[in-house]
């Protein structure tokens, strides 16, 4: 049934209508999320040790440990959401475009 449908020349007139507004709502929540990593970063603070842990590989304190509760971790798991977020709008936003295409 796939298949009959991207061989097919004409489309439904509501696949038609319904993909300019899922791409446009894709857009926005890409935008939102671009400005959300944005803010993040800026929150975020310096590294005051200069990486020295990942060359040594000393992490058993007590904050390192819990590192993810704090504000940084919070904000570090926050960029992380959204940066995967962001790659997977874009590819589903450009598939879309693609099969919008096909049918031009």
């Amino acid at each position: 049934m796939f298949t009959n449908l991207l061989n097919a020349k004409s489309i439904p007139v509501w696949i038609d209508n319904s993909f300019p507004v899922i791409q446009n709502v894709l857009l926005c929540v890409i935008a939102l999320c671009s400005l959300l990593v944005i803010i993040a970063v800026l929150r975020c603070q310096s590294n005051p040790d200069g990486g020295t842990n990942a060359i040594t590989g000393i992490s058993d304190s007590y904050y390192m440990h819990n590192k993810g509760n704090t504000k940084e971790g919070r904000l570090q798991k926050l960029i992380i959401i959204s940066v995967s977020l962001i790659f997977v709008l874009t590819i589903i936003y450009f598939v879309l475009e693609l099969i919008m295409n096909s049918f031009v």
